[in-house]
């Protein structure tokens, strides 16, 4: 850019300084758009008065602050503004000491237009290197040419204004309340375009965040789940829908503890402990776009192996090799699918990672070698806390682990004792390079005894049955910051380890929300290492990123209509987080569950993208066989349905992985045009063609669901709904799920089996859903379903299919060897509007079509070689 140009263009950006407010005038602020000048604690009149703050009492309950800033209250003010190869740089001088302790006097703002659609923006201490969060993110060369956004910044007191360049919609607006950076203590607000607001994950809440004065806490809980507590990970992304159907998102990247806190204006105010701020702001400009640009920066999901996408059947309290034997021999005698059996602790020797016990497991690796001869897979937990009382030479993983220092210290430089279920315990620290080799051994040690298949990581976040260690906690500024958000337990030390304690990166105050995510890392590259196979591991401790290495299970959730429902949103929350391998436990885990509420999770459960059957020790039983048969019935209909559509299913975990596309996906990311998707958390789709609506409520044999305008199939093919956009009650006895296919899609199937080792062996389905005026497209991706990186060596399969002009075809974008011998046995066309005369598969004629002019359905069957291109044509 040349010189006058230049400057010119900085002068546009910067926005000269305002005139403070008057006293009196900047006090008249209307309660929604207050923002409190009290964050740490409560003030007086006077308290507040001293701090250049208003003073307005409101009623009791959750309301506007009593303590608000006023107009212009004094904070930073931009100067040098200057150009850089990505963007621009300014620094930031604090005109007014704040009252807060650790003051940081001047900050170096740096803008990046790093893509049209993404711009990221950080603040920093120029004088003093603070923790930054190691998470890798892409490097942008350059500044971006034709964004879809602009950028104003104004110089006192120091705000920024990102707007859309198309329509003008200010999107971000950082001078509605003072910024402040102190050591511990990091604020600043934003004004919202809407109300619509998701994310910031992991809560117990609808998909639409509530803006009425909500406070939401991240960092990293062991919590069974109710609704307002922090819970097992932290998300800091949020995704906002605007009128006319735009979305934007935005991330903060910061792991220490921090409040989120909502307000009807609308408008958002992040508080973090630690740390930078660092943000992206990702431009859409539709919902689907903010996904895919936000897994731009944190990673794409990782594939799961095939078998994954099976049925998994776990309880605490499967207390022998026999119990669970006979668990799996109950369920094939019961005719339900079955790919992975799992254990809780009951196998480890005194509750210890890497031992079984060798009474009630004496044949635990003969157990799993025969569950592997049946075709199915094997997982166990493994918690991250080792076992430290055991005397010296006793125990492998805990002499090992001091010999190469892997623990997590305390401030006298000693491991860190806290207590988990074997008792005394250390910690490892995922964040040393050491840990990580030490981890891969002791996996290798006993996947050579037991040769598991995958990892269930539990208690990671990390999980503490005593506050801080055995020796509590020091008395310092980690422990007893400043301000401390709303935690659960009102302390950080609360249920997990020191936040004083150390480790290689940083302090545990700073590194505390990443634990899960380090040590699954661990576990993946560990398992890949050991395996050579794809690693399959479900964690309960999660943040930004946690996708491309494992899954999530919801946790301890207990067994109700209410944590039912709940579990939607949660799921497809995790979609738009990046992780879409989740599920929550089926029927519930805590406290007894119903038959009639088992039968309803078993079939939302076949819809989540993980779908597990859990329980806890001690409740009623709840394995699919040990209801009634009529309940058995019902559910065996729900897996068998989960098992026909796994190709599906298959192909869009493809998409994410590929791609950056959720699975699991909330009605607004397919319509997001039509704002009465946009809180719909009791329905979700699978990719962008099918669409389920389950009942969630006790004792309903009818559901309403919404449908967006458009034609919709029931997947059996007998009704069709042509919806102008609107709510449909549909008939949902307790036998039923009601699942839609949209028009325009198409689903490749396969005949159901006990397992996917069978399975993926059968002949396959077509289900096409034509458009009124005939088009249809849908895919399948194949491969051998367990190597790694078989998409990115091009060792896969993919098919197109597409029906046009009373024909289906299929197109082999990429052919292997991995379909061979699996046979097209069935096309059912949904929406053929007349009797066809004929119908040809690849020119001969088929005698025995059948079709229903009351439906409209012509059903094909055929024989032909999947791994070669068809032709199926009617007129």
């Amino acid at each position: 850019m040349a010189g006058p140009l230049l400057a010119a263009a900085l002068l546009a950006l910067l926005v000269p300084a305002a005139a403070p407010s008057p006293g009196a005038a900047g006090c008249e602020v209307a309660p929604g758009d207050r923002f409190d000048c009290g964050p740490e604690r409560l003030l007086s009149r006077e308290g507040c008065e001293a701090r250049g703050c208003c003073y307005a009492p409101a009623g009791p309950g959750p309301g506007p602050p009593w303590c608000f800033f006023p107009r212009g209250y004094p904070s930073y003010r931009a100067e040098n503004l200057t150009a850089t190869a990505s963007g621009y740089t300014a620094r930031l001088r604090r005109v007014a000491a704040s009252f807060l302790p650790g003051d940081v006097g001047s900050l170096r703002l740096d803008l990046a237009l790093e893509t049209p659609t993404r711009l990221r923006f950080t603040l920093r201490d120029p004088a003093r290197q603070r923790y930054e969060v190691p998470l890798t993110t892409p490097r942008a060369s350059g500044r971006a040419a034709s964004a879809l956004y602009e950028v104003r910044v104004n110089q006192e007191p120091f705000g920024l204004v990102v707007s859309r360049q198309c329509g003008g919609t200010v999107l971000l607006n950082t001078t509605v309340a003072p910024l402040f950076f102190a050591d511990q203590f990091l604020q600043i607000s934003t004004s919202l375009p809407s109300r619509f607001i998701s994310g910031l994950g992991e809560h117990l809440t609808p998909l639409v965040l509530d803006t009425s004065w909500t406070r939401v806490t991240l960092w990293n809980r062991d919590m069974a789940p109710v609704p307002q507590v922090n819970l097992y990970g932290s998300h800091p992304f949020y995704l906002v829908m605007e009128d006319g159907g735009s979305a934007h998102g935005v991330f903060l990247l910061n792991s220490n503890a921090m409040d989120v806190l909502l307000q009807p204006s609308p408008a958002l105010t992040w508080r973090t402990t630690g740390g930078i701020l660092d943000f992206y702001i990702f431009l859409g400009p539709d919902p689907k776009s903010v996904v895919r640009q936000y897994l731009d920066v944190v990673g794409f999901p990782f594939m799961p192996p095939y078998w994954g996408l099976g049925f998994h059947l776990c309880r605490w309290g499967y207390s022998s090799t026999d119990i669970t034997r006979q668990v799996v021999v109950n369920m094939t005698a019961a005719r339900f699918p079955l790919d992975v059996q799992w254990n809780d602790l009951d196998y480890a020797d005194a509750k210890r990672d890497f031992t079984f016990n060798k009474k009630s497991f004496k044949d635990y690796p003969e157990m799993v070698r025969e569950f592997h001869r049946r075709g199915l897979r094997y997982i166990m937990i493994v918690d991250p806390g080792i076992s430290s009382s055991g005397p010296p030479g006793t125990y492998k993983p805990y002499d090992e682990g001091l010999k190469r220092g892997v623990f997590i210290r305390n401030a006298t430089g000693q491991p860190l004792i806290g207590k988990v279920w074997p008792g005394p315990t250390a910690f490892p620290d995922f964040t040393n390079p050491e840990t990580h080799e030490w981890w891969h051994d002791m996996v290798k040690d006993f996947h050579d005894q037991v040769p598991f298949d995958g990892m269930w990581i539990d208690m990671n976040e990390p999980s503490n049955f005593v506050e801080g260690s055995q020796d509590g906690c020091p008395s310092n500024s980690l422990e007893q910051p400043p301000y401390v958000p709303g935690v659960f337990g009102g302390r950080l030390q609360a249920g997990t380890i020191c936040a004083s304690s150390q480790q290689y990166l940083s302090s545990h105050y700073n590194l505390h929300s990443l634990y899960g995510l380090t040590e699954a890392i661990a576990s993946h590259n560990a398992l890949l290492r050991v395996r050579g196979k794809r690693p399959f591991i479900i964690s309960r401790s999660t943040f930004a990123g946690h996708g491309r290495y494992a899954g999530h299970w919801t946790g301890d959730v207990s067994s109700d209509w209410e944590q039912l429902y709940y579990s939607v949103p949660e799921v497809l929350l995790f979609n738009l987080f990046g992780v879409p391998l989740v599920g929550a436990d089926i029927c519930g885990f805590a406290g007894d569950t119903s038959e009639e509420l088992c039968v309803r999770w078993t079939q939302l459960g076949a819809f989540y993208p993980f779908m597990r059957n859990h329980n806890d020790h001690g409740a009623r039983p709840q394995e699919p066989y040990a209801f009634s048969p009529a309940a058995q019935a019902a559910m065996r209909n729900a897996l068998r349905l989960r098992y026909s559509l796994l190709p599906f299913l298959y192909t869009l975990f493809h998409r994410a992985h590929s791609a950056g596309e959720t699975v699991a996906r909330p009605l607004f990311l397919e319509f997001p045009k039509d704002p009465n998707t946009w809180a719909v958390d009791r329905q979700l789709l699978w990719g962008g063609g099918l669409l389920v609506t389950p009942v969630l409520e006790a004792g309903m044999t009818k559901v309403s669901g919404y449908f967006p305008a458009g034609t919709w199939y029931s997947l059996a093919g007998d009704s069709t709904i042509r919806s102008k956009g609107q709510w449909i009650l549909l008939p949902a006895p307790l036998d039923t799920i009601n699942v839609h296919v949209r028009a325009g899609h198409i689903l490749p199937l396969q005949e159901p089996a006990f397992s996917t080792a069978e399975s993926r062996k059968k002949g396959m389905a077509l289900v096409v859903a034509l458009t009124p005026d005939g088009f249809a497209r849908g895919e399948l991706f194949w491969d051998d379903g367990e190597s790694w990186q078989t998409f990115e060596k091009g060792d896969y399969t993919e098919i197109l299919f597409l029906a046009t002009q009373g024909a289906v075809l299929s197109q082999l974008l990429r052919a292997s060897a991995h379909l061979d011998g699996v046979l097209l046995e069935a096309v059912t066309v949904l929406g053929v509007t007349s009797p066809p005369r004929q119908v040809l598969a690849n020119g001969a004629l088929v005698g025995d079509f059948s079709y229903r002019s009351d439906t409209q359905v012509l059903r094909v069957p055929v024989s032909l070689p999947m791994w070669e291109q068809f032709v199926i044509a009617w007129s």
